[in-house]
């Protein structure tokens, strides 16, 4: 953790809450202590609201009191935490039986005439053990994520250990040993990790460790092809290459991991993202719009060099050798345009100053607005450009020709036509590299930076790798392992382009206001990943009549899928499991949409299929998820729900028999094709249909009911009871909101006893 948490009485005692579950869990706590602590000033003393002043402190004492519990009970597992522990889940006991006391006032005469204090008349005893049942609660949910952490942390270990084995062994049996060991290690990782990603609240942390998990998913076939390779020709100089690069990117995967849940760097400094070209504007915009407000917030000098550096940034996109002669000179004229505008503005300013004027003249706002839209214009370029570029290359290598040709030089043995090929490929990931660069400097949100920076690294790792594996197969062109291990890392470039694509989407989504901060989708399969494990089936490509027949129906799926980002928008929790999984499945089916008209990445009716099993599997979990729902819910709105649930799942049924279903025959593939994009359509039928009824349900569920299980209730997973308790106004409520916390804590503990 970021700080250690310590034992003052206060609530913002230097505690770093860096999960959404723990801040979750708080914020019901904080809402029912408020509204306790201000009763004073809203309500009357009536024996309905002495009562249920009663009622509430009752139930404040015996949450907290099972919360503790669980609490102890893992201090009791975890000896170096015990006495931290130990201390939060006292001072919590105390502060829970305190409020207990101050609001046991059954009646006015008890509440006026026996001397006691009570809530009533002690409103600063309450208010201090408010802030202590906070602050002590608060520890001991940190502390409990501590345990999680420590999971972690003792998961990577063990896979660093056998990691070490593996680089060392010697022989096929060995390795065959411990590579099954390996891979169970890496499945536990994967779940830990997993679920800590979607509980960071950072959202660059979240990209971040999405980006290190997509590494070692990529790298642990990779690791197993180049090792095989290494062991099948030992004395092979591009194989070690090869082989070493795996591991060494997996180990900084790895360690990039541990940075992220201890948020800490092995050098002790903080990694902070280069400044992007959006990011610039958007600061630059934001100090010029401020003028409105004070004339002497900033200096002038401070606004002028923050434009030039702003404007050497721009050299990324003016000096590129990709960039042509025209958007060159668009680029600079509109820098000179801003640069005009801007000295205009601190002429102005400074008029403005010198009159001791105390807000922006009418001349002054005049150069403000000129000088916005003159830098929005500069970003609408460069977001041009870039995007331009990606798609062009995206264009150029959707046939892989160049990877072709150098599997196929590998297996002629041909050293020269492979260093030749070679050279073409590196120009391709020197273009893709930059061209990730400036996409960078325009992805409008830190996360989709994050993203680029990682297709950045990805592309300058693999373009060598590949090399290295094709100079191995051209050294052995009879070793299918060596082909084999080059086929894996052409599909790991294959791969990273569709996460390229699919990342240009949610840049243009951004930049046009379609969405807001999106997010990272580098874990999901891909058409043709880890089909090295698939048997080889022929694909095919639809004729131009047929083109036109499938295009109709891909239309009607691209209006579902805007319908579905549409109902997307409305959440409020963006980071809703629901709203992540319809996302998913709105964006496969946009790619397949693009397919309908001969664009995107998915090329051929084998890529379409591969695409349509997906986002069936997609489709499944999300109807795992509403039948959660439904046990929540009431009789009538339960039908409802399982009703519309039990046509999704039948729907994505019915495409994942069709995507697997074996054809023969251009007619039969042609059907198939068909049936997949119709499925396809009833699906995203279904999701729009629920997305907004979920929606109003779930808000329906917060404002009125809050989840009341034991921890062993929990861990089973056997009994949802829900219970409404009256607030101090005497309407329905969701309690005091401590019942959450126990689900926490228990989760974590079930968590410990794995």
């Amino acid at each position: 953790m970021a700080s250690s948490p310590c034992g003052d009485g206060n609530f913002d005692c230097g505690l770093q809450i860096q999960t959404r579950s723990v801040e979750q869990t708080l914020i019901p706590l904080v809402s029912q202590i408020t509204t306790l602590i201000n009763h004073k000033d809203k309500l009357k003393k009536t024996e309905k609201t002495l009562r249920a002043v009663q009622r509430v402190g009752q139930a404040v004492s015996v949450a907290v009191g099972r919360f503790v519990a669980v609490g102890e009970a893992i201090a009791a597992e975890n000896e170096d935490l015990k006495d931290e522990m130990g201390l939060a889940c006292f001072e919590a006991r105390r502060a829970g039986t305190a409020i207990a006391q101050l609001t046991d006032v059954s009646s006015l005469e008890q509440c006026e005439g026996d001397g006691r204090s009570t809530v009533f008349s002690d409103r600063t005893g309450m208010v201090k053990a408010a802030r202590m049942l906070l602050s002590s609660v608060t520890k001991v949910l940190v502390l409990a994520d501590c345990i999680v952490i420590k999971q972690i942390i003792s998961s990577r270990n063990k896979v660093l250990v056998t990691l070490e084995q593996l680089e060392r062994v010697s022989t096929f049996q060995e390795f065959v040993q411990i590579f099954s060991q390996f891979g169970n290690e890496m499945v536990e990782f994967a779940h830990l990790t997993g679920d800590r990603q979607n509980d960071l609240k950072d959202e660059k942390k979240r990209a971040r460790m999405a980006a290190a998990r997509a590494v070692l998913e990529k790298c642990t076939m990779m690791l197993l092809t180049a090792s095989k390779t290494c062991l099948r020709h030992p004395d092979c100089e591009s194989a070690r290459i090869n082989k070493e690069a795996v591991f060494q990117r997996m180990r900084l995967a790895l360690e990039q991991v541990i940075e992220i849940v201890t948020d800490t760097r092995s050098g002790g400094e903080a990694r902070a993202l280069p400044v992007s070209i959006y990011a610039g504007i958007k600061d630059f915009k934001v100090k010029v719009e401020g003028l409105r407000d004070s004339l002497y917030c900033v200096s002038c000098e401070a606004v002028a060099a923050q434009l030039e550096a702003l404007m050497e940034k721009t050299e990324d996109f003016t000096d590129s050798a990709y960039t042509s002669h025209e958007q060159r000179e668009t680029i600079i004229q509109l820098c000179q345009i801003t640069r005009q505008e801007t000295k205009q503005l601190i002429n102005t300013w400074r008029h403005a100053q010198l009159l001791k004027a105390k807000e922006a003249t009418d001349e002054m706002e005049l150069t403000i607005l000129k000088t916005c839209q003159s830098v929005s214009d500069l970003r609408r370029e460069l977001h041009r450009v870039a995007v331009g570029r990606a798609t062009e290359l995206l264009k150029l290598h959707s046939d892989h020709l160049v990877l072709q040709a150098l599997k196929a030089s590998g297996g002629d043995g041909n050293l020269e036509a492979v260093a030749d090929y070679a050279g073409t490929l590196n120009e391709h990931k020197e273009q893709l590299v930059e061209t990730c660069r400036l996409l960078c400097h325009i992805s409008g949100t830190e996360p989709l930076e994050i993203t680029c920076i990682h297709a950045e690294e990805t592309f300058r790792v693999i373009g060598p790798q590949i090399i290295s594996a094709a100079q191995t197969l051209a050294l052995h062109p009879t070793s299918k392992i060596a082909k084999e291990n080059l086929d894996v890392f052409c599909e790991a470039w294959e791969s990273q382009l569709c996460d390229i694509a699919i990342l240009l989407k949610e840049i243009n989504d951004v930049f046009e206001g379609r969405r807001g901060d999106k997010k990272t989708y580098l874990s999901l399969p891909r058409p043709g990943k880890h089909s090295a494990n698939l048997k080889t089936v022929k694909a095919a490509k639809l004729d131009a009549e047929e083109q036109t027949t499938i295009a109709k129906l891909g239309l009607e799926l691209c209006l579902l899928t805007s319908d579905v980002d549409s109902e997307v928008e409305r959440w409020d929790e963006q980071d809703h499991e629901m709203v992540r999984l319809c996302q998913i499945i709105s964006s496969m089916a946009y790619s397949m949409y693009l397919f309908t008209r001969g664009e995107g990445l998915l090329k051929t009716t084998l890529d379409l299929f591969h695409q349509a099993e997906v986002l069936s599997d997609q489709g499944l979990q999300l109807c795992h998820i509403l039948h959660s729902l439904s046990t929540q819910l009431l009789d009538e709105d339960r039908i409802l729900i399982l009703s519309e649930t039990e046509k999704l799942s039948d729907a994505c049924q019915q495409l994942q028999v069709c995507a697997k279903t074996p054809v023969q025959g251009k007619s039969a593939i042609f059907q198939k094709v068909d049936s997949s994009i119709q499925n396809t359509k009833g699906i995203l039928t279904v999701v729009v249909y629920l997305l907004p009824i979920c929606y109003k349900l779930i808000r329906k569920c917060k404002s009125e009911c809050s989840c009341v299980a034991s921890p062993q209730h929990w861990r089973e997973k056997q009994l949802n009871t829900t219970v409404s308790e009256e607030t101090l106004n005497g309407n329905g409520s969701n309690g005091f909101g401590v019942k959450s916390l126990e689900q926490h804590m228990a989760s974590l503990t079930f968590l410990e006893s794995k």
